[in-house]
């Protein structure tokens, strides 16, 4: 079951969050968990599997935006460095980014268990 202190100790800003939330604790660990579903990180892999760097931005920009709301740094800092760099279409092999990305996620969803 995912806590406050978990998120903490995961690397969250969790208080910014929880200000975001009207500081209800409830909503907030509802709004985290809700957001491992995100379809968006599907898209996010397949495109940049794909090449499609302007399809790869527009899912990396709307994770780095849920991300940075819920003030999850350890998965919004990364998210943030890939879409900087998509921005401005860098090619690159995006793999090792994307797997941290991936890496973080799927470390914060096992804190929900």
């Amino acid at each position: 079951m995912l806590t406050i202190e978990k998120l903490r100790d995961f690397g969250a800003d969790v208080d910014t969050g929880l200000g975001r939330c009207m500081n209800n604790e409830g909503f907030y660990l509802k709004l985290v968990e809700k957001s491992l579903g995100d379809k968006t990180y599907d898209r996010l892999k397949e495109a940049i599997g794909n090449n499609d760097l302007d399809e790869a931005f527009e899912a990396a920009h709307g994770l780095k935006g849920v991300l940075g709301n819920l003030s999850l740094t350890p998965i919004y800092d990364p998210i943030y460095e890939i879409t900087e760099l998509l921005r401005v279409r860098t090619e690159m092999d995006y793999s090792d980014k994307l797997g941290v990305i991936i890496s973080k996620r799927d470390e914060l969803a096992e804190l929900c268990k």
